[in-house]
């Protein structure tokens, strides 16, 4: 079977990402090498990695300044209710996030905000009461009524 493990998260200043993962979205580090990489758990086994661009450039046998930080794709976190959207958008702009799109009724049928983190990763924080995700980590999505 395929999975996703380990999403590795290409960002311009590891301590900054941090504090946001942490602070922000309340993450726990799994392993945290300060100024070098800090793994944080998501859910059901997957794994993110915070490391800075030009390590990760180098890793993958790119120049140095070849992987852009923070560019082409947004992350999600479905909450339980639309005030866990108000309350983790407000607790993510206090640990230096920028609002790109504050908490609001979504065209999808929940409600949602929109973050950039410090450094310029995308978050989407949402309830959407068409996503459910079993015990076993498997997840079921579907229309919203």
């Amino acid at each position: 079977m395929n999975r996703l493990d380990v999403l590795t998260l290409a960002v311009t200043d590891v301590d900054l990402a941090r504090r946001f993962y942490l602070e922000g979205l309340g993450l726990t580090p799994l392993l945290d090498l300060p100024g070098e990489i800090v793994f944080l758990q998501l859910n059901h086994g997957l794994t993110v990695a915070l490391w800075d661009a030009d390590r990760l450039a180098a890793d993958t046998g790119l120049a140095p300044g070849s992987v852009v930080a923070g560019q082409g794709f947004s992350l999600a976190q479905n909450v339980d209710s639309e005030s866990a959207v108000d309350e983790l958008t407000a607790r993510a702009r206090r640990a230096g996030a920028e609002v790109l799109k504050p908490p609001q009724h979504a065209s999808f049928g929940g409600y949602h905000s929109h973050v950039r983190d410090p450094v310029g990763l995308r978050w989407e924080i949402a309830y959407n009461p068409g996503l459910v995700v079993d015990a076993d980590g498997t997840v079921h999505l579907r229309a919203i009524p």
